[in-house]
């Protein structure tokens, strides 16, 4: 396909860590058109990692209907939500990019109400589509990929061939700043400072409180690092936004004795700039996990019911753990500890 677009809008409504994914391709376009007006349409709950992004000129975003804060009303939200079409369909777009893998109906109502000449996206082989699709893909599920090779295979509708680049974010600056001041006063000496991240939002990825106490200890005694203790704060009864306080309060019981800066994250951002300043992450597989990829961080990961294949981290160092039941309470203190061990030793001799 031979395409030339000056003003290019991809759209990609999901989770934190899929977006995440989809960078390479926003960065490859970017080479691509360096001339063209390049945007990204994202939902509210996920546009900062967007936001700041070197590929992007621009960053829209809308609210679903399940992500309303308090006091947010439905109509308010349509009616914000129609205001953002109308000022999109203004831009008048020559070109809408469906960034996620599978055939995207949903976000192709979007692109409907964007009125791109053209829509590039993926559809099902063998089955029918929408006609607004004027440059299809095909596409089939490849167990074998990543989520990021997987989005990357839209690529080929630009004429870009090759592998995905690595995953890209950029932190806010000022918050990269008074974290850094804060982290100075456990960080004396250089210690390497090794982010614990407590949350995860399945049950089966939720490591115990006495298993994250003991891996510190561990890890301290061997290695003498500092460590950033990040979670989603909030009480786990939440229905909408469970958090992790009373865990990390338990946590923190457990290693006072320890160089540990507590930071509660309550908005994305301060995740990113927090990731940003740890010399590697131990986590659960989630958004964080892709975040602290995309900021090129070795990655200790505990994987539970989840499809590690194609949720590995993409692009840098990493060990995944995953016990036969799909149950990181399977996973013990001593293989974490032998896992990370072996991952410095791999970095080190790189």
């Amino acid at each position: 396909m031979s395409l030339r677009p000056s003003r290019i809008l991809l759209i990609r409504r999901d989770n934190i860590g899929d977006l995440a994914c989809t960078t390479p391709l926003f960065t490859a376009l970017r080479e691509r058109y360096p001339d063209a007006l390049l945007c990204a349409l994202v939902t509210r709950y996920n546009r900062a990692v967007l936001d700041r992004h070197p590929a992007l000129d621009r960053v829209y975003a809308y609210t679903k209907a399940k992500h309303l804060d308090s006091g947010e009303s439905q109509i308010g939200n349509y009616w914000s939500r129609l205001r953002l079409m109308l000022a999109l369909r203004r831009e008048r777009f020559d070109l809408c990019v469906l960034a996620a893998p599978g055939y995207q109906r949903r976000s192709l109502g979007l692109a409907r109400w964007v009125g791109a000449r053209d829509v590039v996206g993926f559809v099902d082989a063998g089955r029918p589509y929408s006609r607004l699709i004027t440059r299809p893909v095909p596409w089939h599920y490849d167990a074998t990929q990543t989520e990021t090779e997987d989005v990357w295979g839209l690529a080929r509708a630009f004429d870009i061939h090759g592998r995905p680049g690595p995953l890209s974010i950029v932190p806010d600056a000022a918050l990269q700043a008074g974290l850094a001041t804060a982290l100075a006063g456990v960080h004396a000496g250089g210690r390497r400072v090794i982010g614990i991240h407590l949350s995860a939002r399945k049950p089966s990825q939720r490591w115990p409180v006495e298993r994250f106490a003991a891996l510190m200890h561990g890890l301290h005694t061997r290695t003498g690092c500092a460590f950033m203790l990040l979670w989603a704060p909030g009480d786990e009864q939440d229905p909408r936004h469970p958090g992790d306080d009373a865990k990390a309060l338990a946590v923190q019981a457990k290693v006072d004795t320890l160089p540990v800066l507590a930071q509660p994250t309550h908005q994305l951002e301060q995740l990113i700039a927090a990731l940003s300043l740890c010399d590697e992450l131990i986590c659960a597989d989630g958004g964080a996990m892709h975040l602290a990829a995309a900021l090129g961080k070795p990655i200790v990961c505990l994987f539970g019911k989840s499809n590690a294949v194609r949720w590995r981290p993409w692009g840098v160092p990493y060990r995944l753990l995953q016990a036969s039941s799909q149950d990181v309470g399977d996973i013990d203190v001593a293989s974490v500890l032998a896992a990370e061990a072996e991952l410095q030793s791999t970095i080190s001799s790189q």
